[in-house]
């Protein structure tokens, strides 16, 4: 029998359509067609990212709480397909392709910034695709989480210089050591035992493992592209290719939170503070970004896509700002998570996306030291979860 569907809320969509078009064609003629583009793949992230409901910290909660893995494994299956698409052109294959890798260095300060991170996504209730795609969608939550996100990231610019100071072995690619066909053979391997590795967890504790071609609705394909919603396997293809697109056009990988602390810096400075002087803020491309408009800044335009993507999606989904009442200890894990997503995303070079997602497919060694890091403190945040009463007692 057919699931019954929500009606799209045909205001919200027509409003979000014109207001997307109509930014688009201002980037153009006020900046270049190059922002344009980057707005719009944005806004194709935030509509793939709402209907696949592809969020890595309910995915890891999941598997720590239930062993189940469907969105792990879809995950590692993303890490896989982009690694594909990324380490011949990072590699060089192409030389007249004008695009950089997202590499961060071997540190301390990654190792305890991903693990703040780990922890801080599971009390705030998403990472950082994860926060602005559920902002989109209106779960106002959300909008407390982001808001201390951003104070902890401008937080985190503050304190930078003394954590990079800490022990440090420096920017390693296995590209540049390996060449970029042995290291994409290695990496795929890996990748492909971690998937195994996961499957093999959730059929020892469950006998089966969950599909990723199930959404629990019975909807028609042409009706589930527009309105959702979409399966795991449509949004691990649609953030592959658009995370190539970005490469292509932006000219390094997506990243997201670099954004949130140079928009906590013109907030700051608004309000009669200097950043200006900080050792951060001071010289290469921070102190370009602070002396310009924020559409300038290719982070911010494919944050606010990204938003306003889920908007658009979560009105053709009819599933735009859900109801829900807002308790004490739900504020407080929101600005406690905050603060811990922002200042471990700054110490570590980048959240989910910028700091393992594009650093892993970027062959870059910190990528995987994200990777560890940030699940072990996400180990610690669904413990902390139940502590504050947000989740049940692990075994019931």
């Amino acid at each position: 029998m057919a699931t019954v569907r929500s009606r799209p809320d045909a205001p919200l969509v027509t409003l979000t359509a014109l207001g997307l078009l109509a930014i688009s064609l201002f980037l153009q003629h006020a900046f270049a067609t190059r922002q344009a583009l980057l707005f719009l793949i944005g806004t194709g992230l935030g509509i793939t990212l709402f209907h696949a409901s592809f969020g890595f910290t309910g995915g890891w909660r999941r598997f720590v709480r239930k062993r189940r893995g469907a969105s792990v494994r879809a995950q590692l299956m993303l890490l896989a397909l982009t690694s594909l698409l990324f380490f011949p052109i990072l590699g060089n294959l192409f030389p007249q392709l004008n695009v950089s890798a997202a590499l961060g260095p071997v540190s301390l300060s990654v190792l305890v910034g991903a693990f703040l991170f780990g922890a801080g996504m599971q009390l705030g209730g998403g990472c950082g695709s994860g926060t602005l795609f559920t902002v989109g969608g209106g779960q106002v939550r959300m909008l407390i989480t982001l808001s201390f996100f951003i104070a902890g990231t401008l937080l985190g610019t503050a304190h930078l210089p003394w954590w990079l100071a800490l022990p440090n072995l420096g920017k390693l690619s296995v590209i540049d050591a390996l060449g970029w066909m042995p290291a994409l053979l290695i990496q795929v391997l890996v990748l492909g035992a971690l998937y195994l590795l996961v499957a093999a967890l959730e059929r020892r504790r469950h006998g089966t493992t969950e599909s990723l071609g199930v959404t629990g609705q019975h909807v028609p394909c042409s009706e589930r592209l527009l309105f959702g919603p979409w399966t795991l396997w449509w949004g691990v293809a649609g953030l592959a290719v658009l995370s190539l697109l970005t490469l292509l056009v932006a000219g390094h990988p997506w990243s997201i939170t670099f954004a949130f602390g140079l928009w906590g810096a013109k907030i700051w400075m608004a309000l009669g503070g200097d950043v200006s002087t900080w050792p951060y803020w001071s010289s290469g491309y921070p102190a370009v970004a602070l002396n310009r408009s924020v559409l300038a800044d290719t982070t911010s335009l494919m944050d606010f896509g990204i938003i306003l993507g889920a908007v658009l999606a979560a009105g053709l989904a009819g599933r735009f700002a859900p109801p829900g009442r807002l308790k004490r200890n739900a504020v407080l894990t929101a600005v406690l998570g905050g603060l811990l997503l922002g200042y471990g995303a700054r110490l570590a070079f980048g959240c989910n996306i910028g700091g393992m997602l594009a650093g892993i497919v970027s062959g870059s060694v910190h990528g995987w030291l994200w990777l560890v890091a940030g699940f072990l403190g996400s180990m610690l945040g669904v413990r902390l979860r139940a502590l504050f009463g947000l989740d049940p007692p692990r075994g019931t």
